[in-house]
């Protein structure tokens, strides 16, 4: 199996420091401490930096968003046998699931529907299908026989999820779901709630993925850099947000195959992974929203994004042409 390269999302903070927090406008200020963090969050690169004039204050605000962290984990993970995902997927149906389990499919379902079944997190068969296959001995490049493709698409479509805050069940046996393109949006926001309710009203929050809780300290709009996947260490464009969210997709993320037919962004109509664009940017009101659209749109034409853009207050769509410089 090829990993070529095994980031998905192609994000940088451009700002000079992420996490100002709680500080007057302008430069830093005497007496205040600075409090960081640096761990995972559903195995990405996650931090924290946060700069309060009482430094007990900043490293609870830390503690509780750790806990947080691990609580939602305990909830999301695909890799946790004891996951409240793992024993859906286990079981096939889910009693009395999480709130936070049925409102992340919620809001898959909401993008689901805009998208036209682009963004669809019952891949998981698929994705199942496609490591099997190219982590074998000598992969037929061309993928799985036909077959055994058809078959793993019958078990996808979140048409075929019903869920409630009482239960969530699957229409099929062997369909699976896999929260990866919406759970770090999701616990990104849940952070930025919890940071909020602790008077955090300036800062930069990076769980996976990034979302701004108002200005910088003087004022001035948060900058992100987008990275181009093709080169080390090169920007595709600078956005810069003010209260918002910022994330992005690139089937240069992870391949399966050499060539990158087969990536991570897997369309759930056919299969095959995304290759349309060398990456996707997508700006939107919260992480969860910004994180499940990046992955549809990195499906769709630019004609469909712009359709579902134009329906959805707040949403901007950053499409990166493998052509372009």
């Amino acid at each position: 199996m090829a990993h070529l390269l095994d980031r998905r999302r192609f994000i940088s903070i451009a700002a000079s420091a992420a996490g100002m927090a709680l500080l007057p406008s302008g430069a830093m200020a005497k007496g205040m401490h600075t409090v960081a963090w640096e761990g995972h969050a559903l195995g990405a690169a996650a931090r924290m930096t946060l700069h309060h004039p009482d430094r007990r204050a900043a490293e609870e605000l830390i503690r509780q968003a750790v806990v947080e962290t691990e609580r939602l984990e305990r909830i999301f993970s695909l890799y946790r046998p004891d996951s409240a995902l793992s024993e859906l997927n286990r079981v096939g149906a889910l009693a009395m699931p999480p709130a936070e389990l049925v409102a992340a499919l919620e809001t898959s379902r909401d993008v689901w529907s805009l998208t036209g079944g682009a963004f669809d997190p019952t891949v998981q068969p698929l994705w199942t299908l496609l490591a099997d296959h190219f982590g074998g001995a000598e992969p037929d490049p061309s993928g799985p026989p036909r077959e055994r493709l058809g078959e793993a698409l019958q078990r996808v479509g979140l048409d075929k999820v019903a869920f409630s805050a009482s239960r969530v069940a699957f229409a099929r046996a062997g369909m699976a779901l896999t929260l990866n393109g919406i759970a770090q949006g999701f616990i990104t926001d849940r952070i930025v709630d919890l940071l909020r309710r602790g008077g955090v009203t300036k800062t930069l929050v990076d769980m996976g993925e990034i979302r701004a809780i108002g200005t910088r300290p003087d004022g001035s709009p948060w900058t992100v850099g987008i990275e181009d996947p093709r080169h080390e260490g090169g920007l595709a464009t600078v956005l810069e947000v003010e209260d918002m969210a910022v994330a992005t997709s690139s089937g240069e993320g992870f391949r399966f195959d050499a060539a990158g037919r087969f990536n991570h962004l897997i369309d759930p109509r056919s299969g095959l992974g995304a290759g349309r664009y060398r990456s996707v940017a997508v700006v939107a009101p919260d992480a969860a929203a910004a994180d499940a659209f990046s992955t549809a749109f990195s499906l769709l034409e630019s004609n469909e994004v712009a359709n579902v853009v134009e329906r959805r207050p707040g949403l901007q769509a950053h499409l990166f042409d493998r052509q372009s410089p």
